[in-house]
């Protein structure tokens, strides 16, 4: 598991925005600010989302819009 911080992929709001069945997944990444070092979801961000980017949790980018689930344990 890799510790994430503020500014990565896996505390981002488009992180997996368009994959529902990710859903559970995600809100555990985001309350536990923990994620499997082999998860790799698409990048839901307005900018990127035509170029169906695929992003592991440690990513990070300058259109990093934080999660409402981010508080940490």
């Amino acid at each position: 598991m890799y510790e994430l911080q503020e500014g990565q992929c896996g505390l981002c709001s488009h992180f997996a925005e368009h994959q529902p069945d990710q859903q559970e997944q995600v809100v555990q990444i985001r309350t536990q600010h923990a994620a499997p070092e082999d998860l790799v979801e698409e990048c839901g961000h307005p900018e990127h989302e035509p170029l169906h980017l695929r992003v592991t949790a440690l990513s990070g980018c300058d259109g990093f819009s934080p999660a409402y689930q981010t508080s940490h344990r």
